[in-house]
């Protein structure tokens, strides 16, 4: 909302403060600075007030807002005085205002960094976090404006607002004076502060996701009068799942005196609909979606689902459209799921909602899937319904302009129906969002992610996000550092979503491998050799072996304390005649379950070929088998299935007589199967280390100058810095990386053979000669470097022979460099992405790594682990660890190295680019030999403001 013309000329309205929340129950509200067109507003708020919340605000009964009291509350400097209002459909229902004063507590203006500071919330909305926003968003404003520390005056009664200050996190001082509360509270984010703010970001985040998978009550907008279409589908599909909620059908052509469709009340409009309506799926063409969300918004309405297209996907005519859609939506503090979306389902049975257009629900599971495309979801939806798998909830979000991955991984993270979170993603809206939720999720429960649209330019056109500059290798390794388990294709994530829902962890990589097909053992034990896993040789139980022979194997290899996991593989068993059986898979299944059940707790695939009914019974739902019955015949297709004992009743487990077990997950592929036990192994390692997280070690502290590289940083990018940066000279790099304890051996430029002897001579024999000209740096394949040049002769010869075979000086642009010790030539970068964040990167220094793509990233800051990993994740890491007999080097330094490069971007934003290269790694210490640094004014950080939605 813009100012008027008479708002205060000196600052600007500040729109960037303007921003959409989630409160504590789900719904949405719009944050905006408060301006002297909201009298009325203001004045139409405060009636609604109590008496009791007006005495809490001005520690006397004031019934009314003067004249004087509605300019002095609108009107303000956007500096030293702001306001800001939270709304819903328009009007306020919140506010808040600070006053800088000076330490005698009168009104003041810079450099005075204090304020006074007062909230005042709608006793109607009280309760849901409201003030706890606020407050978040005023200290941002505050901070911006060079204020430090917010004052209060509380009266004692006012529990609520103390409990607000006392629960924010920040450090704060508490006083009693003349009857009232004195608060101060120092506005520098603290590490509780920031765990508050993200606590409380995903509950709200979670119930608002909650909030439309268990409505209470459903409407479909756009049922239409006859069968078939859209709406009507959805509308078929509620009612056939068996919603547990009241179910309603809209349509504004409904025929006069018709009241019902498909057997459910029909109504013209929604407000025709005389109960509360909780979800509101819309199914009508784009240009009449305006009219049923409004008609929602009036109505009440928590949430839609909104089907139709015509959005984003159609060009910029169709953004237009979405921004206000979602604009709408929000003004009204409702979410939005689409538009252009599949729909979505929850098979809880307090639920048992479709309200989708896949006709059938899915059986109840452990897993939980999202997916932006309909297509993809409709695959996978039919893929897991074959394999026997169970879902608790599904969500196909189609253009994601406002509920996206980020919002189910917060529902997700402490969901006690789902066991394992799929996602197939297209984009990501955020991504720094992405991959700190990701991590606090994988710590507790699998994430197992597809990344469709990989490649630049291929991002869908419904979906608005940054553009990223860094390649999918990378993004790929932020995710595995995050703990996500990223897959290639939906088929892998099915694969390995069954295995993680519903088998243990294994606790390392050593695989036991039995079956009754010499061939497939061997075929299992080289895929699983070329993952990565410890495979025991295979135990062939020849093609005669029966199910108890099934049985007793697994047992054995269970209950083997040198074995993690077990692979079971199996073909049909082959008659006397030659002919292959197909054999009853029912009969195997219950054998390996049995087996299963009784052992210790480690996960078992089964990988097959062509054996009748045994992934169907592999796949069976937790049930109950008797482990008395004996299975002493080759399994064969005459043999009659076992007879299904009763089920015990509830806490009757009894051992040794029946007992509860859980899927096994089996695969038509021994790759197939060994993916995905691989990608448990990692993810399994991954949470075992994620327990005790890394740390910054505290050496850095006493070794760095953070002041002294700030001042410098704020000298060379000048009081009006180039938008697009400003790459250092060399010297001015090596005092800037000097202030981290990061040492750049000198270079002298030789623009003669007489500057370059004088060099020498300064810097000591022997010495490198080397080019600096863009297109022969870091090339020595190319005869642009010259090394242990250990006198002035052959410094000479080596400078003639140089300027002869590749150019003139003034284009060779030589440098004189003072050896180093030898060592391995690596490379160590740091870059400021605008969609991943700061990345610290690390490989070997030379063309064949570069090719081959053979470098390893971490989002920054990096711990002591994570610089640990990264230089042993790179392929070619045997070589710096004594490959070939070669000397190990001096890791411990380049680890310390890595360290550093990261606190200095992550204390310095603006230095958006650092590249070490070559860093020469010596068996004893490292030599810095190259650097350059870039800075620029530091990009904006939304992951670490006050909590807001994305803006589309």
């Amino acid at each position: 909302m813009q100012p008027s013309p008479e708002q205060s000329p000196h600052h600007a309205y500040p729109d960037h403060w303007e921003a959409d929340v989630v409160l504590r129950d789900g719904g949405t509200a719009r944050i905006r600075p408060i301006t002297t067109d909201d009298a009325e507003r203001l004045v139409s708020f405060y009636e609604q007030v109590s008496d009791e919340s007006k005495y809490y605000r001005f520690f006397a009964p004031y019934p009314r807002l003067s004249a004087k009291d509605v300019h002095r509350f609108t009107h303000h400097d956007y500096v030293d005085r702001v306001g800001l209002a939270v709304t819903v459909g328009g009007e306020f229902i919140a506010t808040v205002r600070y006053d800088r004063i000076d330490a005698t507590g009168r009104p003041a203006s810079a450099p005075a960094d204090e304020a006074e500071v007062a909230f005042l919330v709608q006793d109607a909305h009280q309760g849901r976090g409201v003030a706890s926003t606020l407050l978040e968003h005023i200290a941002a404003v505050a901070r911006e404006r060079g204020i430090r520390r917010f004052a209060a005056e509380v009266l004692p009664a006012n529990t609520k607002m103390i409990k607000v200050f006392r629960d924010a996190g920040y450090t704060q001082r508490r006083s009693f004076e003349d009857g009232s509360v004195h608060l101060t509270l120092d506005l520098e984010p603290t590490a509780e502060s920031l765990a508050v703010q993200r606590a409380r970001e995903q509950r709200a985040e979670a119930k608002s996701v909650q909030r439309l998978l268990a409505p209470g009550s459903v409407a479909v907008i756009g049922a239409g009068r006859n069968p078939g279409g859209v709406g009507r589908t959805v509308l078929r599909n509620l009612l056939g799942a068996g919603f547990t909620g009241r179910v309603h059908a809209v349509n504004s052509a409904l025929d006069a005196g018709r009241d019902t469709i498909d057997g459910v009340p029909a109504h013209r409009s929604l407000g025709e609909i005389a109960e509360p309506v909780d979800l509101a799926v819309v199914a009508v063409p784009a240009d009449r979606v305006p009219e049923a969300v409004a008609d929602c918004g009036e109505h009440g309405v928590q949430g839609l689902v909104v089907l139709s297209a015509g959005y984003a996907e159609w060009g910029a005519e169709g953004r237009d459209r979405q921004r206000e859609l979602v604009r709408q939506a929000r003004s009204y503090g409702m979410r939005i799921i689409g538009p252009n979306a599949f729909g979505i389902i929850n098979n809880s049975e307090e639920v048992r909602l479709n309200a989708s257009l896949a006709p059938e629900r899915p059986a109840s599971g452990r897993i939980g899937l999202f997916t932006q495309s309909g297509a993809i979801g409709i695959a996978l939806l039919s893929g897991l319904y074959r394999r026997g798998a169970g879902l608790s909830t599904f969500i196909s979000a189609g253009n994601r302009a406002d509920i996206s991955g980020n919002d189910f991984l917060q529902y997700w993270y402490d969901d006690p129906d789902t066991d394992v979170a799929l996602l197939y993603l297209e984009s990501l809206g955020n991504p720094r969002k992405f991959t700190r939720l990701a991590r606090r999720t994988a710590a507790v429960k699998p994430v197992v992610v597809v990344k469709g649209a990989r490649h630049s330019g291929s991002t869908p056109p419904g979906h608005a996000v940054p553009i990223s500059r860094i390649p999918d290798s990378t993004v790929s390794a932020l995710m595995r550092q995050a703990g996500v388990i990223r897959v290639d294709t939906v088929t892998e994530m099915v694969d390995a979503g069954l295995l993680l829902a519903d088998q243990p962890l294994p606790a390392g990589g050593r695989v036991a491998i039995l079956g009754n097909s010499e061939s497939l053992g061997l075929l299992t034990y080289d895929v699983c050799l070329a993952e990565g896993l410890r495979p025991r040789p295979p135990i062939d139980l020849t093609t005669s072996a029966t199910p108890q022979d099934f049985r007793d194997a697994l047992s054995a290899a269970l209950a083997d304390g040198g074995c993690d996991a077990v692979i079971v593989t199996a073909i049909p068993w082959v008659g006397e005649n030659g002919e292959a059986e197909p054999g009853d898979g029912e009969v195997l299944a219950t054998a390996l379950h049995t087996a299963a059940a009784a052992g210790p707790a480690k996960p078992v695939a089964v990988v097959h070929v062509e054996i009748g009914g045994l992934a169907e019974a592999l796949s069976a739902a937790t049930s109950t088998v008797s482990q008395q019955r004996p299975a002493t015949q080759p399994f064969t297709a005459a043999q009659g299935a076992p007879a299904k004992p009763p089920a015990p009743a509830p806490g009757t487990d009894t051992p040794g007589e029946a007992r509860r077990i859980g899927r096994i997950p089996a695969y038509p592929a021994a790759e197939r199967a060994v993916r995905a036990l691989a990608e448990a192994v990692r993810y399994a390692q991954w949470r075992r280390q994620a327990a005790v997280p890394g740390k910054v070690p505290d050496f850095l502290d006493d070794t760095i100058d953070p002041q002294g590289a700030a001042a410098r940083i704020e000298a060379l990018l000048g009081d009006d810095p180039d938008p697009r940066g400003r790459p250092l000279g060399h010297d001015e790099a090596r005092e800037l990386l000097a202030c981290y304890g990061i040492t750049v051996r000198p270079t002298l430029a030789a623009p003669g053979p007489e500057e370059a002897v004088a060099a020498a001579a300064r810097l000591g024999y022997p010495v490198a000669l080397k080019t600096t000209a863009p297109h022969l740096r870091h090339r020595a394949d190319l005869g642009g470097v010259r090394l242990d040049l250990d006198s002035e002769a052959a410094l000479r010869r080596a400078y003639g022979d140089l300027t002869e075979l590749l150019g003139k000086p003034a284009e060779l642009r030589p440098v004189v460099q003072a050896m180093a010790p030898r060592g391995v030539d690596t490379v160590v970068r740091a870059t400021i992405d605008p969609a991943a964040g700061a990345v610290l990167s690390f490989g070997l220094a030379g063309a064949p790594s570069e090719l081959l793509g053979d470098t390893a990233h971490r989002l920054v800051p990096a711990t002591d682990r994570d610089a640990a990993e990264l230089i042993r994740s790179i392929r070619a890491a045997p070589v710096l660890f004594g490959w070939r007999g070669a000397a190990p080097v001096d890791t411990a330094a380049l680890e310390e190295l890595l360290l550093r490069v990261s606190r200095l971007v992550d204390d310095h934003p603006e230095v958006v680019s650092i590249a070490l290269e070559p860093v020469v790694v010596a068996p004893q210490g490292l030599s810095v030999l190259g650097a350059s640094v870039r800075l620029s004014p530091p990009p904006a950080r939304t992951d670490l403001g006050p909590r807001r939605l994305s803006n589309y």
